[in-house]
Order: structure tokens, then sequence, then C-alpha cells
């Protein structure tokens, strides 16, 4: 990844970083970061000289044809770890666990606690089961971290990127051990994501949405259907006028 991909992205997109201080040289550490393009999973590892493990949404590998194929080389290559979300609750247990078999190799782990990309660059809501009961179960710091522009590079949809510099800003390390042996706790829980939802505003200056980016994404989608229902509506209406009109003019000549 780092000598194939990541040579090549940073010389061609030249991403610019603040903080790399801020990650430690050994031993493990989470990094929290907002989710704004499929691209986020490249330009973080490639900036890093550390290996960074994400959670991969299980289509990634299981996709066929040959597109789907190399996908799945290419995740499986660097490590990605693939959960199945169609389950919520074992694919949630399925990723705390992952997360903490990372954690506990010494190794530096990723994670989005939006849980999906957002649909307009604004930042949601996080969840709070994965990240959170990580940190609580592992001990591990929480580094937040802000992707700055890369929705501009790679939006939603589409295959081609765009050649820009995309930013990448790296808080200093959260330390939630007073919270320790309260990963059971949902109003900790909260706190504790909420608190790394704050920094990670901070640093990427985003506009805060007290939403899920799911629930969101599914307001878009419904918001999309009623427009296109109401121009089919209308374009309904004006043809059938138009045939009245026609109609009209037949029936008085």
């Amino acid at each position: 990844m780092k000598v194939s991909i990541g040579g090549p992205l940073k010389l061609a997109f030249r991403p610019w970083v603040e903080g790399l201080e801020n990650i430690p040289a050994e031993g493990p550490a989470i990094l929290a970061s907002n989710h704004l393009s499929f691209s986020d999973s490249f330009f973080l590892p490639a900036v890093l000289d550390r290996k960074v493990t994400f959670i991969a949404k299980a289509e990634y590998f299981t996709t066929p044809g040959v597109k789907g194929r190399l996908t799945a080389a290419f995740f499986k290559g660097v490590g990605q770890l693939p959960v199945d979300r169609s389950g919520a609750r074992g694919a949630g247990e399925a990723a705390i666990r992952s997360g903490i078999d990372v954690l506990e190799r010494g190794e530096l782990f990723g994670i989005y606690p939006e849980g999906t990309r957002s649909p307009d660059g604004r930042l949601y809501r996080g969840k709070p089961g994965g990240l959170a009961r990580v940190a609580l179960a592992s001990g591990a710091p929480v580094i937040p971290v802000a992707m700055i522009d890369t929705e501009k590079i790679q939006p939603p949809g589409k295959v081609m990127p765009k050649l820009m510099r995309p930013g990448i800003r790296i808080g200093k390390p959260l330390d939630f051990g007073r919270y320790q042996g309260m990963e059971h706790d949902r109003f900790v829980l909260r706190a504790l994501t909420d608190e790394v939802m704050y920094e990670i505003m901070q640093l990427s200056g985003q506009e805060y949405v007290d939403m899920y980016a799911t629930a969101a994404k599914r307001q878009i989608a419904e918001a999309a259907k009623a427009e296109k229902e109401a121009e089919k509506a209308a374009r309904a209406a004006l043809a059938k006028a138009d045939q009245d009109q026609a109609d009209k003019e037949k029936s008085e000549s």
C-alpha cells in the first residue's frame, strides 16, 4: 500500500498534514476520523509511517466480477477487516472484537464514528457503540483526525478523482481512563463519543448536525424520490392539459 499506492498518491495530490507528531511511534492507538470520501482510507494511511487497520464493509470482499475480485484482493492485501453490516447486533460485536484484537497487537486501529460517509460534507452525530466500547475495553488513547476536502476530490458515485490538495489534521490523544470499567453505561458511551466528535469538529471546521448520517441519507433519498414523483406528476398534468387543448381545438374545428 505505502510503496505501490501511497507514494504515487502523495506525489500526485500532495496532501498537507498537521499534527503528525501526535501519532505515537509505537503502541496501540485509535484514530477516530470524520468520513467525507471513499479516498479517506487511502490518504490517511499514506501519510503515516505506521500501518492503520480499518474496518471495511463486507461488500468490498464479496462483490462478484473482475472489479469485485480486484477490490477484495486490495483490501485483504492491506489487512482491512471485513464486517457484515446486515445484522446490526452481530456486526457491531464483530467490529468491536476486531478492533480490540488490533489494539492488543500494539497497532493502530482506524474508525469512522459517524458510521458512514457524510452525505453533504457536514459532520454528523457519532455512533456510541463501536468507538467508545473499543476505547474503554482496550484502554488505548483516542486520536481525533479531520480529513479536509477529500469529498471534493472524489464525491460519492464518482470514479475518477479530481487533482487537488486534501488536508489532514491530527489532534492530541484523548485519555478516557476515567471511564474505565464503565463500557456498559450508555451515558458514558454517549459522553465519550460526543467528546471525540467535538474535537473532530474543532479540527475540521465542519458544521455539526445532531443526527445520524444514516438518517440524513434516508431523508435525502426520500426527498429526491418525492421531487422525482412531483416532476412526473407535473409532466403528466401538462401533457393532459395539452391533450385537452388539442381535443378542444379539434372539436371547434
